[in-house]
C-alpha cells in the first residue's frame, strides 16, 4: 500500500504547485487559531480524503482540513492521519519548505508515513520499520548519521519558546544550526543530514506523524522531554508536548 499513498501525495502536490505556481493572489482565509489555510490546502484534502476513501475505506481519517469531533474519534486505535499541505506559511512566503504529510496510526504508533515535497518532487517514505528517500528516480535506503559538530535544525516559521530553545543550544556545546520549515526537519534528521530536531514549540499531531514514522524507521528517537516516545493515541487536544529528534 505504500507506494498507493506515495502516488496519492504526488497528486496532491501536484494540485498544490497549480495553486503556487498561479499569478493571481492567493485565497488566504484564517482559522479559530490564526493559523493560514489556503484554496491549496483544501484542494490536496479532497485529493488525499477521496484517495484514502477508496484504499482503505473502513480505516477513518483525521485530517488537519477536516478534524472530527472528540466524540467521534476517541475510540480510534487504527487511522489516518493527515497534513494536506504542512507549512503554509513556507508555501505563502514562497520558499518552497512545504509538504504533504501523511500517516497511518496504529494503538498510537506512526507505521505508515509519507513526506512529499512537492516543489523537489523529493518523497520520504516508511514502512515496516523501513525508510527511504525517493528523487530523480532514484529510491535510496534512510538511515540517521552522526557528526561532529552536529547539525541543529529548528523551525523556520512557527515561534519556539526562544528562552528554552536558546538555554538549550547553550548547554549542547558546539554545533551548527540550519533552520527548516514543515515536517523536513523530520526528514533532514532521517537522512543524516541533521542530527538533531528540539522542538519547545507547540505543534500539532498532523504536523508531526509522517515524519515521525520517516525518522523512526531511519533509526531516530522521536521523544517529549521526559524521555516518552512521541504518542498518536486519541486524545481531546490535537497539541503535541515538545520533543526531540535525535540519534539517542
Amino acid at each position: 500500500m505504500l507506494e498507493q499513498i506515495c502516488q496519492l501525495a504526488r497528486e496532491a502536490g501536484a494540485a498544490i504547485m497549480t495553486v503556487y505556481q498561479h499569478d493571481k493572489p492567493l485565497d488566504v482565509a484564517h482559522k479559530i487559531d490564526d493559523s493560514p489555510v489556503t484554496n491549496a490546502d483544501l484542494a490536496a484534502h479532497q485529493i488525499i480524503k477521496k484517495g484514502l476513501a477508496i484504499l482503505t475505506p473502513k480505516i477513518p481519517l483525521l485530517s488537519e482540513e477536516d478534524p472530527p469531533d472528540w466524540s467521534v474519534r476517541q475510540t480510534w486505535q487504527h487511522y489516518w492521519l493527515v497534513d494536506p499541505l504542512d507549512g503554509t506559511k513556507e508555501f505563502l512566503d514562497r520558499n518552497g519548505e512545504f509538504t504533504v504529510n501523511i500517516a497511518l496510526i496504529n494503538k498510537g504508533e506512526p507505521v505508515l508515513g509519507v513526506v512529499y515535497s512537492p516543489v523537489t518532487e523529493a518523497m520520504y517514505s516508511a514502512e515496516n520499520g523501513k525508510a527511504w528517500k525517493e528523487k530523480g528516480g532514484q529510491r535510496l535506503p534512510l538511515r540517521v548519521c552522526d557528526a561532529r559538530p552536529p547539525l541543529v535544525v529548528i523551525s523556520r516559521s512557527h515561534s519556539d519558546n526562544d528562552n528554552e530553545l536558546t538555554d538549550y543550544l547553550q548547554h549542547l556545546g558546539e554545533h551548527q544550526t540550519v533552520a527548516v520549515g514543515s515536517s523536513l526537519k523530520f526528514c533532514l534528521v532521517a537522512e543524516g543530514s541533521a542530527q538533531l530536531y528540539p522542538r519547545f514549540g507547540l505543534t500539532n499531531i498532523w504536523d508531526t506523524a509522517a515524519g515521525h514514522a520517516v525518522a523512526a524507521a531511519a533509526g531516530a528517537k522521536v521523544r517529549d522531554w521526559e524521555g516518552k516516545t512521541l504518542s498518536y493515541i486519541p486524545r481531546e487536544s490535537f497539541l503535541n508536548p515538545g520533543f526531540r529528534v535525535s540519534l539517542f
